[in-house]
C-alpha cells in the first residue's frame, strides 16, 4: 500500500504567516478563518509544495459553539466558517495542482482535503484533550450531538475524509463510531492522544481500543494511529498490531506525532524549542503497517518535506528488492 503524507502542524506554520498571537486563544487557528483566511491559504500552500498528500481543513478547535462564542456570530455564520475552510483548503489544492506539471493528468496523485475533527477536550481550552476526564461526565448522547454539527457541514462541503483526532477516552471513540454510522458513505481516520508507550490519555490500553474501533467499522475507518504525542512513544504503541498476520487481517495505521512536546501531570505544557532536533524512525514505523505519516505541533513545512523524501526513499528501495 502507497504511503500518503499527511500536512504538519499547523499552528506553527500559520505563525509564519501572521504578526498575531495564536497559542493560548480559545479558537486558536479557526479564528483566522474569519480574521485571516489568506494566511489559511498560504499555509495550507506551503505543506502541499513540501509533499503533503493530505492536508487537514483548520477547524481543530472550531465548535458550532465555540465559534459563536467567540466570533460572536449566529448559528448559520458559524457553519459557514466550516464551508469556508474546505474551500480554502480546496483552493490551496486547485492552484498547486496549476502549478505542478503533469499532476493535473494524474487524479490518483492530486491531493485531497481531511476534515480536522478535535475532540471535545479541545474546544474547552483547558488541555483535557490531553487527559480525557470528561468522558465520565457527559453522556455519548451529548457527545454525539456536540459533534454532529460539524462532521455534517465538512462532509457537506465535500471533504474527502474526516481527520478524528486527539481523542483522548474511550467514551469519546465510540461516541465517533456511533456518529460516523450515521454517514455510511464517509470515510475517516481515528487518531488518539496518549499518555506514555502503552495508554491512551484516559488509561485504557491504545492497541485494544484503536483496533476494537477497526474492526467494529473497517468499511469507513481507513486508518487508526496516534497524533500530537512525542516520537519517542510510538514505536512501543504500534509494535506489534500487525505482526505475523496476514494481509485480510492487515490493519492500516496512522502517525502524525509532534516535535517532543507533552503535558505534564499538572496539566503543563511542556514544549521543546522549534529547531529541536526531529530524528524519526520512520523506515521502522513502515514497516509496522503506517500508511499516513505527517506532523502535529512544530512540524512545519520543510519537516514534511523530509518525511517525503525518507518516505519515497524507503518505497524505492523496497521496490528495488
Amino acid at each position: 500500500m502507497t504511503t500518503k503524507i499527511l500536512d504538519g502542524g499547523f499552528s506553527g506554520q500559520l505563525s509564519r504567516h501572521v504578526g498575531a498571537k495564536i497559542d493560548g486563544d480559545p479558537l486558536w487557528t479557526a479564528r483566522f478563518l474569519a480574521t485571516n483566511p489568506d494566511a489559511v491559504y498560504a499555509t495550507h500552500l506551503d505543506f502541499l509544495r513540501a509533499g503533503a498528500d493530505v492536508i487537514e481543513t483548520d477547524t481543530y478547535q472550531a465548535s458550532v459553539s465555540g465559534l459563536m462564542k467567540h466570533l460572536n456570530v449566529s448559528e448559520r455564520e458559524s457553519l459557514d466558517l466550516f464551508t469556508k475552510a474546505v474551500s480554502l483548503a480546496k483552493k490551496a489544492v486547485r492552484d498547486y495542482t496549476r502549478e505542478t506539471d503533469g499532476l493535473e493528468q494524474h487524479a490518483d496523485r492530486r491531493p485531497i482535503v481531511a476534515g480536522s475533527c478535535g475532540p471535545y477536550g479541545a474546544c474547552l481550552h483547558d488541555a483535557s484533550e490531553y487527559s480525557g476526564f470528561y468522558g465520565k461526565t457527559i453522556s455519548q448522547q451529548e457527545l454525539i450531538d456536540w459533534h454532529r454539527p460539524r462532521v455534517q457541514a465538512l462532509l457537506d462541503a465535500g471533504v474527502d475524509v474526516l481527520a478524528l483526532e486527539t481523542i483522548p477516552c474511550v467514551e469519546e471513540a465510540e461516541a465517533l463510531l456511533e456518529l460516523l454510522q450515521e454517514f455510511p458513505h464517509a470515510r475517516a481516520w481515528f487518531s488518539f492522544s496518549c499518555r506514555d508507550g502503552q495508554l491512551i490519555s484516559d488509561g485504557s490500553n491504545f492497541q485494544e481500543v484503536a483496533v476494537r474501533c477497526y474492526r467494529s467499522l473497517p468499511s469507513q475507518i481507513i486508518a487508526v494511529g496516534v497524533n500530537c504525542i512525542d516520537p519517542k512513544y510510538v514505536t512501543s504503541l504500534l509494535k506489534g498490531i500487525n505482526e505475523n498476520i496476514s494481509s485480510p487481517d492487515f490493519i492500516p495505521l496512522i502517525v502524525y506525532p509532534n516535535r517532543g512536546g507533552s503535558y505534564s501531570a499538572t496539566g503543563e505544557w511542556i514544549a521543546v524549542p522549534d529547531d529541536h532536533s526531529l530524528n524519526l524512525p520512520i523506515s521502522k514505523w513502515l514497516d509496522m503497517g503506517v500508511c499516513y505519516i505527517g506532523g502535529c505541533c512544530k512540524i512545519f513545512a520543510e519537516d514534511i518535506k523530509t518525511i517525503r523524501s525518507i518516505v519515497d526513499q524507503y518505497h524505492a528501495k523496497t521496490a528495488a528488492t
